[in-house]
């Protein structure tokens, strides 16, 4: 069933192949080719799952307050909305002899090293242009440098990501088993990333091998960020240039002669994305609906979910003395290793969602049911909270959790890899098959799904802060209307999303077929 009403053939765009002659553009490239592509993933998750756990502590050590650090977040789907779609918008076009993909794939790695050394440089670089490093004090130029980084770190990952998953598609060749498994491979290499970037995260002593990395504005905690983000763009580094160095792209040009063609690139690009959602059938709606309420219950956990551990399980403050500040960050490093266990789980999780979903009854089913463990997990934080608060009413102020209140918190980090692994490979292979009639291509099909992932980011990170002081802060209040969220995402799922066929007719597009 199509997302998008059929375009007229006129419209196909032509390939010439720059790989081997005697390799037929119509059919899927061999799997080891796809796992090469694949396993940038690795390295870009490596950086995310870095975001994810440090950074918002880091950015209320340098002073920003807990309720306003959501808006930092605010970069990424900002980003993500205008520069995604663009990106996917221009890699389905490029005519460029080292292909599509592979230059925009180049260019964000290379933006990723030089966000890496802004953030990890941020309070180095602040210090030498002027902040006090009172521990009260905010250190202005360094959140201002922090934040600038942060931004290209955003810009860049949205570079990478979609042309990566265009570029999957590509090597599938519009073949819909080959587009799951490719879809299911990337969600594994994002896995194998976030294991790498957890685990280096709860890793105290990592600065060790670094010893540069500690200075007089850099202290322990930002000399380990520091650490894990030279080894993280190592990683990346290693990966993509390996990839593209051994799997050729398809260089595109438009169809000779072919006025639909010429009429098409005289589009404006968001005269074409709004295009392509006039045109959009239900299927496509549906998807996005579905998408949208699922990350609205994902982002307030993958944002706090360390802050949370540091605040409501260990009982720290990152803005109080040394003892809260100390506790705090015990927790936050416990959440990274939650993580870490959240993504092992989730590594697993993505070899079988293949295998699951046939035996669940589809895609959508496996989708829905996977919502509703989610929507449990984020409402059993609050029973993990009051457990821990009870425990330090009894114990002392400073006494962290009990070891059965950490492991119960631990588990919910590890229980929730499971409906990870789907949101992390599901919605993009629905909306690959919901588009296979689509002249707009595959980059801008990702493209607009994105906005479906972003809308909800950009809600939590401009309300999320502000909501939970509402309620006398934390973390709680947002994670309850995550959990709301989840639970209707996981019915709608069940009952208003269509169910694909079991083997989707061929993604053709003016692009050629992606992931």
């Amino acid at each position: 069933m199509g997302a998008f009403e059929t375009e007229k053939p006129a419209k196909d765009a032509a390939v010439v192949e720059t790989q081997s002659p005697s390799e037929d553009s119509d059919q899927p490239s061999p799997l080891r080719k796809i796992i090469s592509v694949a396993s940038i993933a690795a390295g870009l998750q490596f950086g995310w799952a870095l975001q994810l756990s440090l950074l918002t502590p880091y950015v209320q050590l340098l002073g920003i307050p807990h309720k306003w650090s959501s808006l930092i977040w605010l970069c990424g789907p900002v980003s993500g909305m205008i520069v995604q779609p663009i990106v996917g918008y221009h890699s389905d076009r490029c005519t460029s002899r080292f292909g599509r993909r592979r230059p925009f794939i180049a260019s964000g790695a290379a933006l990723v090293a030089v966000a890496v050394f802004l953030i990890g440089y941020a309070a180095d670089i602040g210090h030498k242009m002027g902040d006090k490093l009172e521990q009260k004090t905010p250190r202005v130029r360094a959140i201002g440098i922090f934040a600038f980084g942060f931004w290209i770190l955003d810009v860049a990952n949205n570079t990478l990501q979609g042309p990566c998953r265009a570029f999957l598609a590509d090597l599938s060749a519009g073949d819909a088993k080959r587009t799951r498994v490719a879809n299911g491979f990337f969600s594994f290499f994002m896995a194998v990333g976030n294991v790498l970037g957890y685990a280096a995260g709860s890793y105290t002593n990592l600065h060790k091998m670094f010893p540069f990395a500690m200075t007089k504005a850099c202290d322990i905690y930002c000399a380990n960020l520091k650490s894990c983000f030279f080894l993280s763009i190592t990683l990346l580094l290693i990966v993509t240039v390996s990839s593209l160095w051994y799997v050729k792209d398809k260089q595109w040009s438009p169809a000779v002669n072919s006025g639909d063609e010429k009429s098409s690139s005289s589009v404006p690009f968001f005269g074409e994305i709004f295009g392509a959602f006039k045109v959009m059938q239900r299927p496509m709606w549906m998807l996005l609906i579905v998408t949208a309420l699922n990350w609205i219950a994902w982002f307030p956990f993958l944002l706090f979910d360390t802050d949370w551990m540091g605040r409501e399980v260990y009982g720290g403050d990152s803005g109080g003395d040394d003892r809260m500040v100390k506790l705090y960050n015990r927790g936050v490093h416990a959440g990274a290793l939650g993580l870490m266990l959240n993504s092992i789980v989730l590594l697993f999780m993505s070899l079988g969602v293949e295998w699951i979903g046939r035996k669940v009854g589809g895609a959508k089913r496996l989708w829905g049911i996977v919502n509703f463990i989610l929507a449990i997990g984020l409402a059993m934080t609050v029973l993990v909270s009051k457990l821990a608060a009870e425990h330090r009413k009894t114990a002392g102020q400073f006494a962290g959790p009990s070891s059965g209140v950490r492991a119960g918190a631990l588990s919910l980090f590890a229980v929730l890899g499971i409906p990870l692994a789907i949101t992390f490979s599901i919605p993009f292979a629905l909306a690959s098959i919901f588009s296979n009639s689509s002249g707009a291509g595959q980059g801008l099909s990702i493209g607009v799904l994105n906005l479906a992932i972003v809308i909800p980011q950009m809600i939590v990170s401009l309300g999320g802060g502000s909501f939970d002081a509402l309620f006398g802060g934390g973390n709680l209040p947002v994670f309850v209307v995550g959990a709301i969220a989840a639970a209707i995402s996981g019915v709608l799922a069940l009952t208003v999303l269509p169910s694909p066929p079991p083997d989707a007719p061929a993604l053709k597009s003016g692009a050629m077929g992606f992931h």
